[in-house]
């Protein structure tokens, strides 16, 4: 089992930053694949980001690239997600996921965070 606790969220202006981490309680935490997903109201939970166990490769959703930054230290179990230039529609519950395999879609997720809301006004 692994816990993966968000934390970062909050309220920015269009155009702003905010850093996202999600912390794993797991000490294996290099033998998964880390993702972002987000989930906007009404709509379905989306893929954001991923990065390899390693840390070597990562991916993201067209939507983000160029603004959105996934990192990981495994030294410290930490994943982080640097959002730069957000947009009102990058508001969302923004959920931390950890696979065996890298997370690209909600069916590869092993295990899920609890979530923290990111909103951006305009």
């Amino acid at each position: 089992q692994v816990q993966l606790v968000e934390s970062g969220g909050g309220l920015v202006q269009a155009g702003g930053s905010l850093r996202l981490s999600c912390a794993a309680s797991r000490r294996t935490f290099s033998s998964y694949a880390m993702g972002w997903f987000r989930q906007a109201p009404g709509k379905e939970r989306e893929f954001v980001a991923a990065i390899s166990k390693s840390g070597g490769s990562t991916y993201y959703a067209d939507s983000v690239k160029g603004r959105f930054t996934i990192s990981r230290d495994n030294a410290k179990n930490t994943v982080h997600l640097q959002m730069n230039s957000l947009k009102p529609e990058d508001t969302a519950v923004y959920y931390c996921a950890a696979s065996p395999d890298l997370p690209l879609n909600v069916v590869q997720v092993t295990y899920w965070g609890q979530g923290t809301q990111v909103t951006v006004s305009s």
